[in-house]
């Protein structure tokens, strides 16, 4: 019931873009005939496309695929002229507020002179959001940037001082997403050679008959003290546990509420790993307290957990670094700032609450859209310190 709802709410969200949009761009613009029709026929068709494209993927990946990479770009561009069209908007009714503020009468404008500036402006929102959008697709399928970060636990033992995880996080693999892309990602990991890898979550977004393929190159990670993964929110949109099998079948630890102990004897720390938040039902769901039950509190403990929000529970276990992604860090600016609000002011970088350091990557692929504007594609490095 919530899956649909969350549907239903994000269908709802985007009718309401295209037809601000539309009516900015078509009614208020007064398109001459045949440009007004085929501006609202477009439209419609591409609002249509929007909502057939992720049911697609899991019936008909391939055509799935193609019409993904039409209406996903799509949908930025429509997103991003509704932000710059809401912005010249505002402040057109802020002029006016301030000159009934101040009593001065409002300007005598004909109808011709109400069309030429709604074409302007509208031409200007869409000149603009064109070239975001061009410039976040270069951005989307660039080059990985790698960001080092040193994080100093006080009870790690000195001799694992410097010791390096590399983190993937929503990958995305499926409809824009393929093989090649993924590999890229591989062999810029393993050329790292970090002494963990992991893998907090949203790896994929399909079934794994479809996808398997796409996949494989993540089994082809090469860590000293191996690779591990979580669950993220995708996973369970499109099956879980064949997922994890998946992964497990390819040499990947999948972490499910527990804990393993990383390096030898004194010279170790401990690793953890959660469900994602939104799990539930059917043997799945975040126990934090599992995971930790029966830990010696002396020891260093990392968990990997894919929402950042689930740091308030682990901060309560004694958590001394959480890894998570799921933000992208915001991906499309400036709709990084709803990312923001719903994962509690937690949307990329290093964090602090309470005595639990936090570290939100903004992951190594991208959703729905091909564009990252103002979020880099990431792979983290994450370099312990003991003190």
């Amino acid at each position: 019931m919530l899956a649909i709802l969350k549907v239903v709410l994000a269908s709802s969200v985007s009718l309401g873009i295209h037809g601000y949009v539309w009516w900015r761009l078509v009614r208020r613009s007064k398109l001459p005939k045949p440009w007004d029709a085929i501006a609202t026929v477009t439209m419609v068709v591409m609002f249509i496309a929007i909502l057939l494209t992720t049911r697609l993927r899991n019936v008909m990946p391939e055509l799935g695929t193609t019409v993904g990479w039409i209406a996903f770009p799509w949908l930025a561009l429509v997103g991003l002229t509704a932000v710059a069209l809401a912005a010249i908007d505002l402040g057109r009714l802020l002029i006016r507020l301030g000159r009934r503020v101040a009593g001065t009468p409002p300007p005598e404008v004909s109808p011709d002179r109400r069309r030429f500036l709604a074409r302007v402006t509208g031409g200007a929102a869409l000149t603009m959001a064109s070239s975001s959008v061009a410039v976040g697709m270069v951005s989307a399928r660039g080059t990985h940037e790698v960001t080092t970060v040193e994080v100093t636990l006080p009870k790690l033992p000195t001799a694992l001082d410097g010791f390096t995880i590399v983190q993937l996080s929503d990958l995305h693999v499926g409809l824009t997403i393929d093989r090649a892309f993924v590999q890229k990602v591989v062999d810029r990991t393993n050329a790292l050679a970090p002494d963990v890898i992991a893998l907090t979550g949203d790896l994929v977004d399909g079934q794994v008959p479809d996808l398997r393929d796409d996949f494989a190159p993540l089994g082809s990670l090469r860590a000293k003290h191996g690779v591990f993964s979580v669950t993220g929110n995708h996973e369970y949109y499109s099956g879980a546990d064949p997922w994890i099998a998946e992964q497990r079948r390819l040499g990947i630890r999948v972490l499910r509420n527990e804990r393993v102990a990383i390096g030898d004897g004194e010279a170790s720390f401990d690793l953890a790993g959660v469900d994602d938040h939104a799990a539930g039902g059917n043997g799945h769901g975040e126990d934090i307290g599992r995971a930790v039950a029966g830990r010696d509190p002396a020891r260093a403990l990392v968990l990997l957990a894919h929402q950042p929000r689930q740091v308030k529970r682990a901060a309560r276990h004694g958590v001394d670094l959480q890894l998570s992604g799921h933000t992208h860090g915001g991906q499309i600016w400036p709709w990084h700032y709803l990312v923001k609000v719903q994962q509690g002011g937690l949307l990329a970088g290093l964090y602090r609450i309470g005595q639990t350091q936090l570290y939100v990557t903004r992951g190594c692929g991208y959703w729905g859209p091909p564009v990252r504007l103002l979020a880099p594609l990431e792979i983290s490095r994450i370099v312990l310190r003991s003190s």
